[in-house]
């Protein structure tokens, strides 16, 4: 006989301090106002769907809720409608991307020299899952399936920089990194 056992979750390691750069109300007002604009370039016809929603995420990085409402009325398709186009692809997010994008290759080589447990610590450091946003979005996660770096296995992409020979201690060390460069430029900025 099978039986389960649930793990308790485990509580993030990084603390994160939410500070969003723009506040909610006038960030869904901005999202309205430059989906408005996308908006003017196209007819409303169903075949525009894809091109519309790739300038939509090529404005704000990922698909807004907003965006996809008034992509949907233009249209005239239903939201669901629009949801299905945009999941089935995946070139489309429904997170914002972190300032600091984070990609952890699962290819053949990285995945043979444990790709996996380097996913699980960026997971356990930042308290999100892949394709999710740390909540002052900092740091997004997503797995690629091939970086082109099979030599440096397990390889992960930390903005456009390659890290190779990643270990989760190095996942410490590459957090600890953005910590004191992050301290350094609010020290900066209070000498001013």
């Amino acid at each position: 006989m099978l039986q389960f056992v649930t793990m308790p979750k485990q509580k993030p390691q990084r603390k994160l301090k939410i500070k969003p750069d723009v506040p909610a109300a006038n960030e869904e007002e901005l999202v309205r106002n430059q989906t408005a604009d996308i908006l003017r370039s196209y007819s409303g016809e169903r075949r525009n769907l894809i091109p519309i929603l790739q300038d939509i995420q090529s404005r704000f990085g990922y698909l807004p809720q907003e965006a996809i409402r008034q992509a949907a009325k233009f249209t005239r398709i239903t939201e669901i409608g629009v949801l299905g186009v945009a999941t089935f692809y995946n070139q489309f997010r429904f997170n914002p991307p972190g300032k600091h994008p984070i990609k952890v290759c699962l290819g053949t080589a990285c995945h043979m020299k444990g790709g996996q447990i380097i996913l699980e610590a960026w997971q356990r450091r930042l308290g999100i899952n892949v394709g999710e946003t740390t909540l002052d979005r900092e740091f997004s996660l997503d797995r690629v399936a091939c970086v082109g770096c099979c030599a440096m296995a397990p390889v992960t992409v930390v903005e456009e920089n390659i890290q190779g020979k990643v270990s989760p201690t190095r996942v410490d060390g590459i957090l600890l990194s953005f910590d004191i460069e992050k301290k350094q430029q609010e020290t900066t900025e209070g000498d001013s």
